[in-house]
């Protein structure tokens, strides 16, 4: 008789074997030895050996234990569900220019509220160090009348050039220049580059919006000077948005020359500043989230069960103590 073909009554359940046929045959099935030995071998590596039913003692503070122990990582786990659910926003800075492929354009939105001179005589002008100089700019702009017609509100859309310049809110496009022309005003917005409403980006895109100059001198000169520092916002997907942030220093003055008084005017001087800030939106790793969830079960657990393994040993040594007394 061959070895390896030898068979012996194993006790070994299967799925397709019942307690039924085991009691008819007085085993659960019959395997060749060398599949037996091989088995054998095998389960020597469980080092969660299972311990019957029969030799555990359930207590009523274990059970709390584990109430509580279950609750505990439940709420570990929402909150790293939620965690892992949510986006972040990571920012940092580089040296370089974000937006290569708009031609070295940048496009500004500016909206103006001059409410004591007339829309005839408000006009824009752009100049730049590039020989750029346009006066009256018309083109993506519009003048609404107010007060009956003794002010004017300016809105336009213009693109300048990314080297630096100025732009500015005069008088000097008007067929007939006024006498005493009144500069005050309110900006309601100066933006640059695409808007991007991210409620978690929290940044200067609209740093003028709101500036009130209205108790100004009214022959008075106003001096912006801008500082535009280029943002790029990248989402999940990878997809890149271009915008500019700015800072604002202002002043106010009424010049002369030697000619007398000089016309007022608002203006707008800027520079580009050579760092980028980017913004990234990110989410937690996969990989990450499920180590967590791993240390928080397990370290629960195992904390759980030496606490319970404490206030057992505790409670049998305090009854012993307590049988001793009584005998």
């Amino acid at each position: 008789m061959r070895f390896g073909t030898t068979d012996l009554c194993v006790k070994i359940k299967t799925s397709h074997y019942d307690d039924s046929d085991a009691a008819a045959t007085g085993c659960y099935r019959r395997l060749p030895v060398t599949i037996t030995i091989l088995l054998q071998i095998y389960s020597r590596f469980d080092i969660y050996r299972k311990v019957p039913k029969d030799l555990t003692q359930p207590t009523y503070t274990g059970a709390f234990i584990s109430i509580l122990c279950c609750v505990f990582i439940l709420f570990l786990f929402l909150s790293e569900l939620t965690g892992f659910i949510a986006t972040e926003i990571v920012n940092e800075l580089y040296v370089d220019d974000p937006d290569k492929d708009s031609g070295g354009k940048i496009d500004v939105s500016l909206n103006i509220s001059l409410p004591n001179l007339h829309c005839d005589l408000v006009g824009l002008d752009i100049q730049d160090e590039m020989g750029r100089h346009e006066v009256g700019h018309i083109d993506n702009s519009m003048k609404i009348p107010l007060n009956q017609g003794d002010g004017c509100r300016f809105e336009g859309e213009f693109t300048i050039n990314k080297v630096p310049g100025n732009f500015h809110v005069s008088t000097h496009s008007a067929t007939a220049q006024p006498q005493n022309p009144d500069m005050t005003h309110t900006i309601h917005k100066l933006a640059f580059g695409e808007k991007l409403q991210v409620h978690k980006v929290q940044g200067a895109f609209n740093a003028l919006g709101g500036a009130n100059k209205l108790s100004s001198n009214p022959l008075a000169s106003h001096d912006y000077i801008l500082k535009i520092v280029p943002t790029v916002y990248e989402d999940l997907s990878g997809k890149q948005r271009f915008s500019y942030q700015y800072t604002v220093a202002n002043k106010e003055y009424v010049a002369y020359s030697h000619t007398g008084r000089i016309i007022p005017a608002i203006w707008f001087r800027y520079d580009l500043s050579p760092i980028t800030v980017k913004y990234t939106e990110r989410r937690q790793p996969l990989y990450r989230f499920i180590t967590t969830i791993c240390a928080i079960v397990g370290g629960t657990f195992t904390v759980a069960g030496i606490i319970d393994s404490c206030i057992f040993t505790a409670s049998e040594a305090w009854k012993k103590i307590q049988i001793g007394k009584m005998s």
